[in-house]
């Protein structure tokens, strides 16, 4: 399997069967931030706009980071500049995915209460700031190192630190309000 280096070059020396396949590996990662940034309804709008916009930038990527990050990094501002143009609205629903079991058997009482469950956290997420929910998203389900927020968020690493703390901790107390739904204990 190539590295996203490798198809980078090959990108830039005309070679647009190599862009496809970074669409391919970083399409479900792009596809996430913009929607935790805009909602699922405009996510693919965004998502879309991300990798047109990294196409006609592609000899711009100094390497200094993963192509990802900087891909990312591109994405965040998109959706950001797609905030700024849409008028404030409830973010949409995103399609549920089955979730996977030890058993391999999932009864439709599993399917309805994960599929709730799912979205009761992504209204909480969603209560979250933009920034606070940013930096949830980058590090807790996209995996990305603080160095690499900093980057895609432009904020100072100690920022992005303290962002995450906040969020997480936000993000928790918003759970504790609904112990019946997850059953975390009260905080003593």
């Amino acid at each position: 399997m190539e590295t996203d280096e490798q198809l980078v070059d090959r990108a830039l020396a005309g070679d647009l069967a190599a862009f496809e396949q970074l669409v391919e590996r970083h399409r479900d990662a792009v596809y996430r931030v913009a929607a935790r940034v805009v909602g699922y309804p405009e996510a693919e709008d965004v998502s879309q706009d991300t990798f047109v916009r990294a196409f006609y930038r592609l000899a711009r990527w100094r390497r200094e980071g993963r192509f990802r990050a900087w891909l990312l990094q591109i994405c965040h501002n998109t959706a950001l500049n797609a905030l700024e143009r849409q008028r404030p609205e409830v973010a949409g629903e995103e399609p549920a995915e089955e979730e996977e079991v030890e058993n391999g058997v999932r009864t439709p009482v599993d399917l309805i209460e994960g599929k709730e469950r799912r979205e009761r956290l992504e209204t909480k997420v969603a209560l979250l700031g933009r920034n606070h929910r940013t930096v949830l998203v980058l590090r807790d389900v996209e995996g990305l190192s603080y160095e690499e927020i900093a980057a895609v968020t432009d904020s100072p690493l100690g920022s992005v630190k303290g962002r995450l703390h906040r969020a997480r901790g936000e993000l928790i107390e918003l759970l504790r309000r609904n112990t019946y739904d997850w059953d975390l204990p009260d905080d003593e």
